[in-house]
């Protein structure tokens, strides 16, 4: 009796790898363990967490996929053409995403890459950064109506409120909150520029959108992000570029006939 159970134990360890390696056995043909880490590792590299509950949800999964499988087979649709075309471009697909995984991993964005492409954006966006408002009407008569208006003691706000046809800013009493003189159209930027904090400009200014009255409440410092604030970004920017690159030299060395 002794004999019996050690022998039943053996063999019921010996089965418990070969079970583990499977997901489940469906009509009788293992389905690999491999294949739902496989899905597994898919959802986690796209950035989706896999709890125990979504683990059992990808197994069903994987299962019904053989199942399906299986009948597909029994129906012959792996022998017809369609099938082995499809093969052969999802294949593609596969080995051209594991390309360009297998590139970036090799070739990962360093953090002086980083530092390198913040520097080039800050030596682009700094300088003064303006509180600007204006108001913009239709006529140069009206706009220097206008100028008269304020001059006499009218509230700049109000009358941006009531005679501004820019309606975005005009609500605001035509303010367009802090922003570098190169985000505005030049005649509006080289008029902006002259005044001084509190200024308004003498005479209207014409731009493609009528004539403008611009006042300039505040001037400082551009305020721009940190390098840690941007860093995502730039990475990502940078990790595209990289690969755009390596895309591009591929087909530059390729004979094609």
């Amino acid at each position: 009796m002794k004999h019996l159970l050690t022998a039943v134990a053996l063999a019921t360890t010996l089965a418990l790898p070969a079970f583990a390696q499977n997901v489940a056995i469906v009509n009788g043909k293992p389905v690999p363990t491999a294949r739902l880490d496989n899905l597994v590792q898919q959802l986690e590299r796209s950035g989706r967490p896999v709890d125990a509950q979504m683990r059992e949800q990808l197994k069903e999964e994987v299962i019904l996929r053989e199942i399906f499988a299986q009948e597909a087979e029994k129906r012959g649709i792996k022998a017809s053409p369609e099938y082995h075309s499809q093969v052969e471009f999802a294949t593609q697909t596969i080995l051209i995403r594991e390309l360009f995984n297998d590139y970036q991993r090799k070739n990962p964005v360093t953090a002086a890459e980083v530092k390198a492409e913040y520097d080039k954006f800050v030596a682009a966006n700094s300088g003064q950064e303006y509180r600007s408002r204006h108001i913009l009407v239709a006529t140069e008569d009206e706009a220097k109506a206008i100028i008269a208006d304020i001059k006499r003691g009218a509230r700049f706000e109000e009358l941006a409120r009531t005679r501004s046809i820019d309606t975005g800013s005009g609500q605001a009493g035509g303010d367009l909150d802090w922003a570098t003189a190169d985000v505005f159209v030049p005649e509006f930027s080289e008029a902006m520029i002259k005044l001084a904090k509190g200024q308004m400009t003498e005479a209207p200014v014409r731009s493609q959108f009528g004539w403008h009255i611009i006042r300039v409440d505040d001037i400082r410092q551009a305020q721009l992000p940190s390098l840690e604030e941007l860093r995502p970004q730039i990475e990502q920017t940078l990790q595209q570029q990289k690969l755009l690159d390596f895309q591009e030299n591929l087909r530059a060395k390729a004979r094609i006939q």
